[in-house]
């Protein structure tokens, strides 16, 4: 079974929805993971969003990539510019995939406005991890 890391700077936004709809997706055919820089928690408006999608990630945990450096990862998808520039060296023969996703945790304006912009980024990742199982898994 294909193990995926999806990575990003504090594990509580984008790399969580990804994990979600990577999971969602795969229909138990992959092993998802997700881990961060630095472990931030899980953003309730990230939970409130996927719900909003029908995927519940509220027992996600945000883990730090040092909890996984035992696992022989077949991809390693880095979701933000930041993690991927600082990743720490990470032994793994992954292929290595990178896609900068909007912050929707940096949205500013009125609440309606601010989830506006997570279900913005919900979109893009949705599309994004429904094409990367097609193409991988």
């Amino acid at each position: 079974m294909k193990k995926i890391l999806v990575l990003c700077t504090g594990n509580s936004c984008r790399s969580q929805i990804a994990e979600g709809y990577l999971r969602y997706f795969a229909n138990n055919n992959a092993e998802i993971y997700s881990a961060g820089i630095e472990t931030h928690g899980v953003n309730p408006k990230a939970i409130e969003t996927m719900k909003e999608d029908g995927i519940d990630i509220s027992s996600h945990t945000s883990n730090n990539i040092n909890e996984y450096m035992d696992i022989d990862f077949d991809y390693v998808i880095t979701v933000c510019d930041n993690a991927k520039e600082s990743c720490p060296y990470f032994p793994t023969k992954a292929q290595k995939f990178h896609y900068n996703f909007p912050d929707p945790a940096k949205a500013i304006g009125t609440d309606e406005e601010i989830k506006v912009q997570f279900r913005t980024v919900r979109e893009i990742i949705k599309q994004y991890s429904q094409d990367f199982i097609k193409t991988n898994i």
